[in-house]
């Protein structure tokens, strides 16, 4: 996958993305309808295993259909034909939404500190698509921190040499040192295919990058920080 969607291959990746997902999508509709109408008892009645069954069964349909839908959506990315509804938000309304739904981690509790500056933060964006960027972002960044029981975020604005924009640090306190004192042009790539995330983290990054915006990892050997930049409104 990764080669996949790598923009120096071959640019017919994304078309054939799109045919792959058709052909499985296609098969995979009909067994999930066969399933539930089983469920439904339309064969005869079901014994108390074979319904524990045909429901994980229901599960991995579930499962494979958001598969589908993402490896679609990173495939429309890439072909540039993905639908963006962009209008003028905050983007720091949007952050403390994105931080604020994030589930309850399974074996321990890591809180989301996020500190923004003051007054709006206009920028043009695709509310439901950064939003959920931020929100794939922030999940990945915060199961993976082991140093820490809390994971900071920072929002400011910055104006360096180009347009206005915002910057958003993400990381424990050593971390977000770590990238305020390294050069922004010399930050390490952000390692979008890490385990654990599926394709969140690659759909997050086109969509900051068809927005303007930008995602670098933290210096060094780290993997639980990142600087994002999304433009201001001009």
């Amino acid at each position: 996958m990764h080669r996949m969607t790598d923009r120096s291959v071959d640019p017919r990746w994304p078309k054939l993305l799109s045919l792959s997902v058709h052909e499985f999508r296609t098969p995979m509709t009909v067994v999930a309808g066969y399933i539930r109408m089983l469920l439904k008892d339309r064969a005869g009645p079901l014994s108390d295993q074979q319904r524990r069954l045909l429901e994980e069964a229901e599960k991995s349909c579930t499962r494979l259909s958001a598969l589908l839908a993402e490896v679609s959506d990173l495939s429309n990315l890439e072909a540039g034909i993905a639908p963006f509804n962009r209008q003028s938000t905050d983007l720091r309304d949007l952050l403390r939404q994105a931080a604020s739904e994030l589930p309850p981690l399974p074996d321990r509790e890591v809180r989301v500190d996020v500190k923004t500056g003051d007054g709006p933060a206009a920028i043009t964006a695709d509310v439901v698509r950064m939003r959920q960027a931020l929100s794939s972002i922030l999940a990945a960044l915060r199961r993976e921190l082991v140093t820490s029981d809390c994971l900071l975020v920072e929002e400011r604005a910055v104006r360096d040499k180009g347009p206005a924009a915002f910057e958003l640090l993400v990381g424990d306190e050593k971390t977000l040192d770590a990238i305020r004192q390294a050069n922004a042009v010399e930050l390490p790539v952000f390692d979008e295919w890490r385990g654990g995330s599926g394709l969140s983290l690659a759909i997050a990054r086109r969509v900051l990058n068809a927005h303007g915006g930008s995602i670098s990892a933290p210096p060094g050997d780290g993997k639980a920080g990142a600087r994002i930049v999304i433009p201001a409104t001009h």
